[in-house]
């Protein structure tokens, strides 16, 4: 089980259908960052965790701007000069979407890791 890929097949679902909030079960720390990323691109209005001591319980609030997202299996390693391959390969067009990236320096989009000139994981993509 990814629960990764589960909370972003929930949200594109939820998105699909035109629903404004979409709630998706267990919650953990990657989830979150995954999570702050797309609201920071503006791809998701907001967020809130809720412990119902079985693990937690995410809502999020959509605004209806995703057109795809989903995980990225296997995590492929990527060296900083190696982006633009992915990015061909994930996302439909240049400047269009994003590669979400795990780090040393932690979660970080492609565009965010490769002005700072470090490699990575891939975990998954938006646009």
């Amino acid at each position: 089980m990814d629960n990764l890929a589960i909370l972003l097949s929930n949200i594109l679902n939820a998105e699909k259908t035109g629903k404004r909030v979409c709630y998706s079960k267990p919650c953990s720390n990657i989830m979150k960052n995954v999570l702050d990323i797309m609201k920071s691109n503006g791809y998701i209005g907001g967020y809130e965790v809720t412990d119902d001591h079985k693990g937690g319980v995410i809502s999020i609030t959509l605004i209806g701007k995703i057109n795809k997202c989903g995980v990225i299996k296997p995590r492929f390693s990527v060296k900083r000069n190696e982006y633009k391959k992915f990015e061909k390969r994930y996302l439909p067009a240049k400047g269009f979407g994003f590669l979400i990236v795990s780090t040393p320096k932690g979660v970080m989009t492609q565009s965010e890791a490769e002005e700072q000139g470090i490699g990575g994981r891939l975990i998954s993509y938006c646009y």
